[in-house]
């Protein structure tokens, strides 16, 4: 085990780099909504694809998806490709998202479709699904931090302390300065977690004997995990179930689809796709290798989530090393926090408090961190409880929201699309996806679920705008950018 002195005297110098940048970015705020939740629209490309990549690569990757490796082997490689392929979505939404946000000053993705159908009600009930499905993954966030930090030190940091520490300073980075604090200390954390992933990798594998050892060694202890599609957990219908919803990921999930409005120009754009896809090909290829080193190193686990807290004190791996990968960790769990309460916070603050006409930038703020402090500390309460309901949400998170993407394609590809028909697929869709997989039982490893709920949410959505009229007061966001997307020669 590491000492859990060690370990808080890492988090401490890590706690003073955070200080330090969100003091900064707090001075470099102007005071605008704007500016609070979206940075000004000022970021560049590398620092926004670094943010990105960090909120996205959360700690699901190191203690989630290197559990599934553990447990089921191949099979989890191949689950998070088809979400990497689902990034490829940006190349034709990215441009959609920015050019409409600066034309008409969306902040929020659920302004944003709320005005393309010309209804507020529209965007409260996109603002009030996602708050549903992403408080529960919340939660998983905060129980990773402190299932690491408790597991490297054998109990020596408590859940409690760890759940803990995890609340402070996300609330300390979102609040005092918004998104910009948070994307700056993402671009400089992102790098921490991608070095010592790569330096934990080279230091497992090294000890397994090297890269021949270490592929032999799987091939005769657990040829099984390299078959398709694996071992023990996967199955076709496993794998279909979890993979579908997760391919739109991009676009269902609003703590990343508002990094599309943050951008400076599109050559930024450009550039964060880049840094986007280059990190999550790369991590991926870490977290799967990591867990089949896992494997080797320390086999038997009864809790495959506890691969890495295992890995981390086998002594495979230099205590350095293992200091700065518990702080990527760290800082990508925290971040995704961060981008999930900013997000949240936006869409209550653009489309709750805001007034149509009134300038209430200080009121939407104040909102907003109103909003951040209680997302992290229903997090934090439930990550302690164990509640079985807000497990079963937070399975059901990448499902639900789900029924956000037809809505989303109508906005920029079907003129037709109605606001009756958005509300109807948003919350008939969600209403589906709550009784199948709480008051039914549905598995959410069951692809019942996930193509159920996207099917009737796209069907209602299609079905309901049929039957009713675009009101007056909708926009044409396909009509409107048609100029500046030729301009910009974008697809």
């Amino acid at each position: 085990m590491m000492s859990p002195l060690i370990v808080w005297a890492a988090i401490g110098l890590f706690t003073v780099l955070g200080f330090v940048i969100a003091l900064r970015a707090a001075r470099a705020n102007s005071g605008t909504a704007g500016d609070y939740y979206i940075a000004g629209r000022d970021v560049g490309g590398m620092v926004a694809g670094l943010s990105y990549a960090a909120t996205t690569y959360s700690a699901f990757m190191l203690v989630v998806l290197t559990g599934l490796t553990y447990r089921g082997g191949a099979g989890a490689l191949g689950f998070e490709l088809i979400y990497f392929a689902g990034l490829s979505l940006l190349v034709v939404f990215a441009p959609r998202f920015w050019l409409v946000a600066r034309r008409w000053g969306f902040i929020s993705p659920a302004e944003m479709i709320g005005a393309r159908y010309g209804s507020r009600n529209v965007a409260r009930a996109m603002a009030l699904v996602s708050l549903v499905f992403l408080l529960p993954y919340c939660t998983t966030q905060m129980a990773g931090i402190g299932l690491l930090l408790s597991g490297v030190t054998d109990g020596g940091i408590t859940l409690f302390g760890a759940v803990a520490t995890g609340a402070a300073l996300s609330m300390f980075w979102a609040v005092l300065a918004g998104l910009r604090s948070v994307a700056w200390t993402d671009a400089a954390l992102s790098v921490v977690m991608l070095g010592s992933g790569l330096l934990a990798v080279g230091f497992a594998v090294s000890e397994l004997g090297g890269l021949a050892a270490f592929g032999q060694g799987l091939v005769a202890d657990h040829g099984a995990w390299l078959g398709v599609p694996g071992s023990g957990l996967w199955s076709l219908p496993t794998f279909v179930a979890l993979a579908f919803p997760w391919f739109f990921f991009a676009l269902s999930n609003p703590q990343v689809s508002q990094r599309l409005f943050v951008l400076r120009d599109f050559r930024a754009m450009r550039r964060m796709i880049l840094w986007v896809l280059g990190f999550g090909f790369v991590f991926t290829l870490i977290a799967v290798a990591w867990g089949f080193a896992a494997l080797q190193l320390v086999p038997g686990l009864e809790n495959s989530s506890m691969a890495t807290p295992a890995l981390l004190t086998s002594g495979a791996v230099p205590v350095w090393v293992g200091l700065l990968l518990i702080l990527g960790i760290l800082s990508a769990a925290i971040s995704t926090l961060d981008s999930i309460a900013l997000a949240v916070g936006a869409m209550i603050a653009r489309d709750f408090v805001r007034r149509e006409g009134v300038s209430n930038d200080g009121l939407q703020i104040l909102a907003g961190r109103v909003v951040i402090v209680g997302v992290i500390l229903f997090a934090s309460y439930f990550a302690l409880q164990k509640a079985q309901v807000v497990d079963q949400l937070a399975a059901l998170s990448a499902a639900g929201l789900l029924v956000t993407v037809p809505p989303i394609f109508g906005a920029f590809f079907w003129s037709r699309g109605t606001a009756a028909g958005a509300l109807a697929g948003i919350l008939g869709g969600a209403a589906v996806a709550v009784w199948m997989a709480i008051l039914q039982g549905v598995s959410v490893f069951n692809p019942l679920l996930p193509f159920t709920v996207g099917g009737v949410s796209a069907a209602l959505f299609v079905g309901v705008s049929l039957a009713t009229r675009p009101r007056a007061g909708a926009l044409d966001f396909a009509a409107e950018i048609a100029d500046d997307m030729s301009r910009h020669r974008a697809w």
